[in-house]
């Protein structure tokens, strides 16, 4: 029996697949790039930015940005130089520091923030349909990654 060629193939879904991937990829990465030239950081440090959230260590940065410690360390001295983030005493853990936004940094992340959600590549998505593809991206990556 022939196969109907109208019907593509798991090889070929995996194909298109990998390529959308990339190409979001790259317009997120291209996105990065221009909000950090609008803000004069470099393009680490607006992801390092984004992912201050909370109070968090060094390596848990480095696992948000899945980058190296050192990487994160040395991204972190630059934030440090120009009074964006503070290394404090982590309060369970001796040997750990954690790392906090300044007030300066707060205002700098709400801004990397805000030109990050302007033009971004998943504005034409409902937010419905954002948490949906972040959904099955999770689904697709080991553990779950965030």
């Amino acid at each position: 029996m022939a196969q109907d060629s109208a019907i593509p193939t798991g090889s070929e879904i995996d194909r298109d697949v990998c390529k959308l991937v990339h190409h979001l990829a790259h317009t997120l990465d291209v996105q990065v790039r221009r909000v950090a030239e609008q803000l004069g950081l470099t393009p680490s440090q607006v992801i390092a930015l984004r992912e201050l959230s909370e109070p968090i260590t060094a390596r848990e940065l480095a696992t948000r940005m899945s980058c190296e410690a050192s990487n994160a360390t040395f991204i972190l001295d630059r934030l440090e130089e120009q009074g964006l983030i503070q290394r404090r005493p982590h309060p369970t853990d001796r040997r750990a520091k954690q790392i906090v936004l300044t007030p300066a940094g707060q205002r700098r992340r709400g801004e990397a923030l805000h030109h990050l959600g302007t033009r971004s590549p998943l504005t034409p998505l409902t937010p419905a349909q954002q948490e949906n593809l972040r959904d099955l991206l999770r689904t697709l990556l080991p553990g779950g990654a965030a």
